[in-house]
């Protein structure tokens, strides 16, 4: 499949699910679609290459521990460390969680998605950025007992 028709799959799917931003990687190419306004065109973003020869994940990433449990997403969204903007965060790396705890809220199809711990720890990493969107199983959260 060529990049243009590759777009123009992304950019309906945009639009028959009234999507703000899209992000998805097809072979070694990355989309990144963003609606910049209401009512404004959707356009597409092109978002950096890995370096021929890295690895997709960083070098520089830490690495788990053996007993690090790990919160993924249930499902597609948009990832928000808090309720609002202008709120504090559910919860920051270092912080201790109990089960059932809220962690983040992931935005899908304008419904806001409270994410609970499945476990009590202490939050070592927070993966994603705040507003960036997430994929069906993508890590969250690592949380050690």
């Amino acid at each position: 499949m060529d990049e243009q028709q590759t777009l123009k799959e992304l950019l309906e799917i945009m639009h028959e699910n009234d999507l703000d931003a899209l992000k998805v990687k097809v072979g070694d190419a990355i989309f990144e679609l963003v609606r910049r306004e209401p009512g404004a065109p959707v356009a597409a973003v092109p978002a950096p290459a890995p370096a021929a020869g890295v690895p997709a994940a960083a070098s520089s990433a830490p690495a788990a521990s053996a007993n690090v449990k790990k919160v993924t997403a249930p499902l597609v969204g948009v990832f928000y460390r808090s309720a609002a903007p202008d709120t504090e965060s559910f919860v920051k790396e270092g912080d201790r969680v109990e089960a059932g705890q809220v962690l983040c809220i992931l935005e899908a199809m304008k419904l806001f998605n409270e994410i609970t711990s499945d476990y009590s720890g202490i939050v070592t990493r927070i993966v994603p950025e705040n507003g960036e969107l997430v994929s069906l199983g993508q890590e969250l959260f690592w949380i050690e007992p």
